[in-house]
């Protein structure tokens, strides 16, 4: 039997996400000692693995429980799996997309702020600022 703190070294988790699993429904409830202590068996090792490879991955831990609850069923994941990590692909997309437009503007206002700063062209606070359009470039 392993505590918390045992099962946590072990998989280099801390003792703190080994009970935000626990709390979340994604490792069973362990045994506890007559003191109250947790103990878990070797059992939750690879389960606490994959949560963490999971995690590593991007996966939320809903995301991850949803995961295991089709494991323990009886059923293949890899299904759903495949269609999270579709959807966080997308996701990625999304905010990578965002961010260049963001760049985009941003190089705008610093290239506006410095053809009004050529001209003499005094700011009330910031010119960058003042002058910066907001939805340029997206």
């Amino acid at each position: 039997m392993l505590t918390v703190g045992r099962i946590a070294a072990r998989t280099g988790l801390s003792p703190k996400a080994v009970r935000l699993y626990e709390a979340n429904g994604l490792i069973d409830p362990p045994e506890r000692t007559a003191a109250g202590y947790r103990t878990y068996t070797d059992e939750a090792i690879p389960v606490l693995g994959f949560i963490r490879q999971a995690q590593a991955l991007g996966l939320s831990l809903k995301e991850i429980k949803d995961i295991l609850d089709l494991q323990r069923r009886g059923e293949q994941p890899c299904g759903l799996v495949t269609d999270l990590l579709d959807q966080h692909l997308a996701d990625i997309d999304r905010r990578i997309a965002d961010l260049q437009a963001l760049r985009t503007t941003l190089q705008h206002a610093r290239a506006q702020a410095d053809q009004a700063a050529d001209r003499g062209e005094q700011a009330l606070v910031c010119r960058i600022i003042e002058s910066a359009t907001s939805g340029e470039g997206t």
